[in-house]
């Protein structure tokens, strides 16, 4: 028997390799195969098991559906979110994020002095995210960070490292250093989302840690690129 189930909070392959490893558990599971790209497992069964058998032996961040049609499950009827439903979460996080730098600024506040507030909330906001999972969080990263490619411990690190920045910013402390180091942690992260982005890969983005899943390149594209040029315009003003 042949089933086809829809998996949603994979955001890696680490995830592919865990459900997998989860589901090939199940007894009567005789082959599991997950597609990262499409959230679909496709499992051999002996027997038929029941959703709520398969959702037992997978951790409770993953969660597996079924639509039933003829008595084979398919995933083909849910349909993808287009990509702004998709980054909504992102957008919807920028906006407030503008909107509070913007208020803490109104009573004589300059550009730069919202631009910096901006910046401290955007870290402490993102870096909150990723607290939520911390444990799950550096896999993610790794799949596109160059640099936690190569040394695994940057990727627990990161979050502290972003709550540092933030409070940086917001205290005005030392903030050409924060700037600086602003713009090559968000530089080797983009060096490789470019990469994935040219290879078509499908991984999903860890800016918000694995807490929602976000098609990595656009998302982080959008965060990387407005901190990027914010960085750089106070740096050329003489922060």
């Amino acid at each position: 028997m042949n089933h086809t189930y829809r998996i949603t909070g994979m955001t890696c392959e680490g995830c592919v390799a865990s459900v997998t490893k989860y589901l090939k558990s199940v007894e009567g599971v005789s082959s599991v195969t997950v597609d990262l790209a499409t959230s679909e497992a496709k499992i051999e069964m002996e027997r038929h098991l029941s959703v709520s058998t398969l959702q037992d032996a997978l951790p409770e961040k993953y969660q597996i559906t079924t639509e039933e049609n003829t008595g084979v499950f398919s995933s083909a009827a849910v349909q993808e979110a287009s990509k702004f439903q998709q980054l909504k979460p992102l957008f919807l996080i920028f906006l407030y994020l503008v909107v509070a730098s913007v208020l803490l600024n109104m009573d004589g506040g300059s550009l730069n002095e919202a631009m910096l507030d901006f910046m401290g909330l955007f870290f402490i906001v993102f870096s909150f995210f990723k607290l939520l999972d911390l444990k799950g969080f550096p896999e993610s990263f790794r799949m596109y960070d160059p640099l936690a490619k190569v040394v695994p411990v940057y990727g627990w690190i990161y979050p502290f490292l972003e709550v540092a920045l933030g409070l940086m910013f917001l205290m005005r402390f030392e903030l050409r250093i924060a700037v600086i180091i602003t713009l090559v942690i968000l530089g080797i992260t983009t060096i490789g989302v470019t990469r994935s982005l040219v290879n078509k890969k499908a991984i999903r983005c860890a800016c918000l840690g694995t807490a929602l899943n976000l098609p990595m390149t656009e998302a982080t594209f959008i965060e990387n690129a407005v901190m990027l040029a914010m960085g750089i315009f106070m740096l050329l003003n003489g922060l």
